[in-house]
């Protein structure tokens, strides 16, 4: 890896606080001056979204708000901040790869990311082989356009397919990187019980993006019982090995920014507070 790595943020953390223009303006600018680069948007919180949605996510903690009607364009200029990355739907890039890829390149960004299958069977040998070739297909698409596809992991991608082999293996060994690359989200291998520092350099200079979350625990004692939920913390408040990770990246891989998404259990249920927080963890090892 070579060159500065882009820090960001999830647009999906800040959805609560976008309920209007200007809250949501005060909330870029808080990542700004976080001493983050950048933000990484979603094709469901910038333009009007559907209500299964808006419901899927307020369920998961993390609403939309109003994002999907404001003027992310005229946001993010007035921020300062660089869009790092779209995330999209297979399916949009499937239908139409060249509006896909304008867009993108409206927001100033090379790179769109698949955030994974929605009641997809990933514990389907064939559907997963099937779901390669998409994703190869999307990725081979959008290249006319200069666009590059990544593809986002959850937990659910460490189902077994076989008995050697998860998800994750097949999607890895069969897309071809000359069409498809890798975000890795390393809480959620980790929550499924993966060696991430080993899928760290086995995606190697096919992994482009970092998704980075810590895992932690706020109870406070007495503690009854040696049973504590772990969940989303800030970096470096949790369990997560993240510099030894962080070493793997840089050595192993061509990583070109990590994005911050830390899910619900903020500071004070305060999402800015909370990346703000986790940007003393960028500022001490960049």
């Amino acid at each position: 890896m070579t060159g500065r790595i882009l820090t960001g943020v999830q647009q999906i953390m800040i959805g609560s606080r976008c309920g209007s223009y200007e809250s949501a303006l005060r909330t870029l600018e808080s990542i700004k001056s976080a001493g983050y680069d950048g933000i990484e948007l979603n094709e469901f919180m910038i333009r009007p979204t559907p209500f299964i949605v808006r419901l899927l996510t307020k369920f998961a903690g993390m609403p939309t708000g109003n994002s999907g009607k404001l003027d992310w364009k005229k946001l993010i200029s007035e921020s300062g901040l660089k869009v790092i990355s779209l995330h999209s739907y297979l399916n949009s890039i499937e239908e139409k790869p060249e509006a896909a890829a304008k867009e993108a390149l409206s927001f100033g960004t090379d790179t769109i990311v698949i955030t994974g299958m929605y009641r997809f069977d990933y514990g389907n040998f064939a559907e997963v082989k099937k779901l390669a070739v998409r994703l190869n297909m999307a990725g081979k698409a959008l290249l006319p356009y200069g666009v590059k596809l990544l593809y986002h992991n959850h937990n659910v991608e460490l189902q077994r397919v076989s008995e050697e082999k998860t998800a994750y293996d097949l999607i890895v060994e069969n897309t071809d990187p000359q069409y498809v690359n890798f975000e890795l989200d390393t809480y959620w291998m980790a929550d499924g019980g993966a060696d991430v520092t080993a899928l760290v350099n086995k995606l190697s200079d096919r992994m482009v993006m970092w998704h980075i979350n810590d895992r932690g625990c706020r109870k406070k004692g007495p503690f009854i019982t040696p049973i504590l939920k772990e969940d989303a913390a800030e970096l470096g408040t949790g369990n997560m090995a993240l510099g030894t990770i962080l070493e793997a990246v840089k050595a192993n891989t061509r990583v070109e920014a990590i994005v911050l998404e830390t899910h619900k259990n903020w500071i004070d249920n305060d999402p800015v507070k909370s990346l703000t927080v986790s940007a003393e963890w960028f500022r001490k090892h960049r």
